[in-house]
């Protein structure tokens, strides 16, 4: 079990960074994020190595997948984060540095 958890971080470092390198961009996710992004990459291309390929049917689908797997489901999940919680980070880090200004004056 402790071998399966060190590979994944590792599987996800690895394809989180790669993903990130194929897609630049300001992404203020950190290593930690980086390796999350990786892990659910890994699961997300397992599972659409799953419903494409019908491989690994015992397995189930909810499956880790192997590096090029992982790449693209990590490529996948961060122009989703991109798309979907990337753009409220950025706006509401605005809102309250304003408000903080205001309290400030007073």
């Amino acid at each position: 079990m402790v071998t399966f958890i060190v590979v994944m971080i590792l599987l996800g470092l690895v394809a989180g960074a790669v993903a990130r390198v194929v897609l630049p961009g300001p992404d203020p996710i950190g290593i930690l994020g980086t390796i999350v992004v990786g892990v659910i990459g890994s699961f997300v291309g397992g599972f659409l190595g799953y419903v494409l390929f019908n491989k690994d049917i015992g397995e189930g689908a909810l499956q880790p997948s192997g590096i090029i797997g992982s790449i693209i489901g990590a490529i996948l999940v961060l122009l989703i984060w991109r798309n979907v919680g990337g753009h409220s980070h950025s706006h509401s880090h605005g809102r309250s540095h304003g408000r903080s200004r205001r309290y400030a004056r007073r």
